[in-house]
């Protein structure tokens, strides 16, 4: 029987176990802090349950043009009728993801997968050392997967101290909502702290190197995320790089590089992530990493030493637990002989949880405009929907990407409310080389924000003229 050892509980260590057990291996997976990783225990799931709370107030507070009114009878201009109990909505949050790594846990063992609470290192070849608190196991492993994830990268001279100044694994001990938080990061990690923490009622301060938000993202969305950010007076300080945090008592100064200073009572780090590769006996076993420090794998996960594997952040390939999960599955696919294809980026669907959300996949407009893909495109605002107006959303659009003369449907945007959810047929599209005709044709329901899919793609009817006549 082939042993698998895999150090890491994450989504690309617990999905390769499930797999590998799946296969009839042996397996032994190691982890340190709790199965499901960071993803479950300080990133993922908390995050996008506090972000849950606050989609909800964004609701109410946006309620007001659909009739509801709080606050005593006769006092439309009452505020007060709602507030956030940030000490109940964490404690929410953290035993949502106990569960959550407990659940994980209960399944793997009930697929016989063994469980060893410490941490792993490799060990020359064919072997995996576990650091338990009762001492060190030597393991023999025919295949190793290594699934260690990342941790915050943090300024040398703005050191979280878990009260003030905090990193967003930390954020979930606040028991009072801040102040003024002042968040600096404006990735996707940074805006959708920000987002969340305005909707939830704080003062907050988005202090971005760049000159807009969401850098990496699409240039359209990115605009108007950052309108509903002004509109609801959220400050976004572009172009401003943060040098230095310090605390005084319940204040924090974040100082620029340009000297000035912002003041709050919190402040945020969500300036990104490092790789967890160190103390790994990468070395001893001929596992190579790049110059940041990420492990090197090709598209079946494996690494430079023929027996190691590895998946998720560790990797840097693209930080997304629905990445981590199936380069891990990959791993074991290709390890033990099972059919397996290459990862395959361009169908991965990925999405930023503010409000309105922000949902991606395929060919992106950055690339149409840098001419490295051929690809021809249409918007279409969402303030035209039926089912839009209904609900009192304004802000967002659909975009679809097709190729020229064929109309396959290559990428797609979409900025919603949910528009995690409305992203999926559009990755259908893409991963299945549907086309825009055949997207037109397949029914929506009436009224429905997906009906904007459907008319989007009827634009794209006649795309080779569209080509020749932008």
């Amino acid at each position: 029987m082939t042993h698998v050892v895999i150090i890491g509980g994450g989504p690309g260590g617990y999905e390769a176990a499930l797999v590998a057990a799946q296969l009839g291996g042996r397996v032994t997976l190691i982890e340190r802090d709790g199965l499901g990783g960071a993803s479950v225990l300080t990133d993922c799931v908390p995050s996008k349950t506090l972000i849950a709370t606050a989609e909800l107030m964004s609701e109410i507070n946006d309620s007001g043009e659909l009739g509801l009114r709080f606050g005593p009878a006769g006092d439309p201009s009452s505020t007060a009728a709602v507030r956030v109990d940030l000490a109940a909505v964490n404690q929410r949050v953290l035993g949502l993801a106990r569960r959550q790594s407990a659940d994980i846990d209960e399944r793997l063992r009930r697929e016989g997968v063994e469980i060893i609470a410490g941490t792993g290192r490799l060990d020359g070849p064919q072997r995996v050392i576990a650091a338990t608190a009762y001492g060190e196991i030597v393991l023999d492993a025919d295949v190793a997967l290594l699934a260690t994830g990342a941790h915050p990268r943090v300024l040398p001279d703005a050191v979280p101290d878990g009260e003030r100044i905090l990193t967003w694994t930390q954020l979930y001990g606040l028991t009072e909502l801040p102040e003024r938080l002042i968040v600096v990061g404006s990735g996707v990690t940074g805006a959708e702290f920000a987002s969340a923490y305005d909707a939830l009622g704080a003062e907050v301060v988005l202090v971005s190197s760049r000159d807009r938000v969401l850098p990496g993202e699409d240039a359209d969305a990115a605009r108007v995320l950052e309108d509903v950010f002004s509109r609801r007076g959220l400050t976004v300080m572009g172009k401003s790089r943060a040098a230095a945090v310090r605390r005084d008592g319940d204040r924090v100064t974040v100082t620029l590089t340009d000297g000035r200073e912002v003041t709050g009572s919190h402040c945020l780090l969500a300036v990104g992530s490092i790789p967890n590769t160190d103390g790994l006996g990468l070395e001893t076993a001929g596992v190579e990493t790049d110059d940041r420090g990420n492990i090197r794998v090709d598209k079946v996960s494996r690494t430079t030493a023929r027996w190691v594997y590895a998946a998720g952040d560790c990797t840097g390939v693209l930080m997304l637990a629905s990445v981590a999960a199936m380069q891990g599955r990959i791993a074991m696919w290709h390890s033990l002989g099972d059919a397996v294809g290459p990862l395959d980026l361009a169908s991965v669907s990925s999405n930023v949880f503010t409000a309105p959300e922000i949902a991606t996949v395929g060919v992106s407009q950055q690339q149409v405009d840098a001419g490295e893909f051929g690809a021809v495109s249409v918007k279409l605002a969402l303030k035209g929907n039926p089912r839009a107006k209904m609900q009192g959303v304004r802000d967002g659009f659909v975009k679809i990407f097709c190729l020229p003369v064929t109309g396959i449907v290559v990428g797609g945007v979409v900025v919603a409310p949910r528009a995690s959810e409305l992203i999926f047929p559009l990755a259908v599209a893409v991963a299945q080389r549907i086309t825009v005709d055949q997207l037109a044709q397949d029914f929506t329901v009436y009224p429905s924000i997906s009906g904007s899919l459907s008319e989007a793609a009827r634009r794209l009817h006649g795309h080779d003229q569209l080509l020749r006549n932008p």
